[in-house]
This record gives C-alpha cells, sequence and structure tokens, in this order.
C-alpha cells in the first residue's frame, strides 16, 4: 500500500492523498451532505471543476456539497418554500462548506486587486464558508437550467450587486426577469433563515461572522 501511494502521487501530482480525503473528513466534522437531506436540491460545485475565476479545480475529493446542519436545515426549508411557489423550480448549490486551504489560495489570487472585496481575508479568520455556515445557490427551472440572474457565477462587478438592482434595472444592466429572479431568491433564502449581503446576489449566511467564529468549528 505504501508504494501504491507514492506510485498515485507521482502520476497524479497535484492530489494529495489528505485532499482525496475531504468528503471522509467532513462526515468525520459532522458536517451534512445536503442532498441527504432533500435529494431534490441540485448540485454542480464549481470549484471541483476548473470553470471559475482561477482557472483551475481546487476542490480535490469534495463531491458533495457539506453544511453544518443549522445551515443545512435551513437550505431545506427554503427549497420546500421554492417548491411550495414553484413545484418545477430548484436551488442549486454552486459552493458550500469550503477548506480553510481553499480560501487561502483564492485571498492569494486576489490580494492587492480590486478584487479583493469579494474574498474574505483568511488572516481574520476567513468567512462563513470556512465554518460550512454560508451557501451559494441559484434558481433552476424544470429542465436543470440555470434561470436569469444577470450574471454568472461568481461576476466580480456592480452587475452582481444587491444594494442598487432598481438601478442596475433602470440603466438596463439587467433584465426585469433577472430583477424578479433575484427578488425570488433572496425572499425564500431570508424566510428560511438566511441573509444575503450587497456584493453577491448568490451568497447567503445563515448565521453572523462573530457567531460563526465563536460557536463553530474551522474547516481546516
Amino acid at each position: 500500500m505504501k508504494y501504491l501511494k507514492l506510485l498515485l502521487c507521482f502520476i497524479f501530482p497535484a492530489f494529495t492523498f489528505q485532499e482525496k480525503e475531504w468528503d471522509k473528513r467532513l462526515e468525520e466534522m459532522k458536517f451534512v451532505d445536503v442532498q441527504q437531506l432533500d435529494s431534490t436540491i441540485r448540485i454542480y460545485l464549481v470549484y471541483a471543476t476548473p470553470h471559475n475565476f482561477m482557472n483551475e479545480t481546487v476542490y480535490h475529493g469534495i463531491t458533495k456539497a457539506w453544511l453544518h446542519k443549522d445551515a443545512a436545515s435551513k437550505l431545506v426549508k427554503a427549497q420546500q418554500l421554492l417548491k411550495n411557489k414553484y413545484p418545477d423550480y430548484s436551488l442549486m448549490v454552486y459552493d458550500a462548506a469550503r477548506p480553510f486551504e481553499v480560501q487561502r489560495k483564492m485571498w492569494n489570487l486576489v490580494r492587492g486587486t480590486k478584487n479583493n472585496y469579494y474574498v474574505a481575508n483568511p488572516a481574520k479568520r476567513g468567512g462563513r464558508h470556512n465554518y460550512g455556515m454560508a451557501v451559494d445557490v441559484t434558481v433552476v427551472d424544470g429542465n436543470g437550467y440555470p434561470v436569469d440572474m444577470g450574471t454568472v457565477y461568481d461576476f466580480f462587478g456592480e452587475e452582481a450587486h444587491t444594494n442598487n438592482e432598481k438601478a442596475l434595472l433602470d440603466a438596463g444592466k439587467i433584465t426585469a426577469e433577472a430583477y424578479r429572479n433575484r427578488q425570488l431568491l433572496r425572499n425564500i433564502m431570508r424566510r428560511a433563515g438566511f441573509t444575503s449581503v450587497s456584493s453577491e446576489w448568490w451568497h447567503f449566511n445563515a448565521c453572523s461572522r462573530d457567531t460563526a467564529r465563536k460557536k463553530y468549528r474551522l474547516i481546516e
């Protein structure tokens, strides 16, 4: 087994055995696979693919959307609220619990640029994703296609902001459909117990930053 591991590390040098065990580690840390609570919630972990702002896969060994049970129960409630209003619609998770090592990598890429506003500084113990208490979501239709939200996920710019959406609509920077869809998403997430942020239409917190740091375990 020792020689097999060495051989595999040589063949796949970008993947350590520690990275490959993240699903197992998160389960052992008592985080919850949200699809085990509600299989109708769709999952597309953007950072488990190279199709993200870093242009590389940074989630090695994370194949499920993990959350602390307190956040996971709220997400299930949000899904139920959405289904009650639009039975064919579903929430789709782009990101959930995030290892602190990934947070450091993300910060190093934006540090010193205008985009550092969008990534939590690990020197400040990171953000709520690093405690399994934040989730990035959108709404998909009955065919599994994301509805219009005005921008793609992880768009760094004012069009993704939520504090000036009426002005964005009036200026033609987002469509009326995107405006309505954002209102829908925020409404159900807030009713389920999440709070939103001003810079990202997709990001929702299940608790305050102080509460996360005092009450929950950092994923490292």
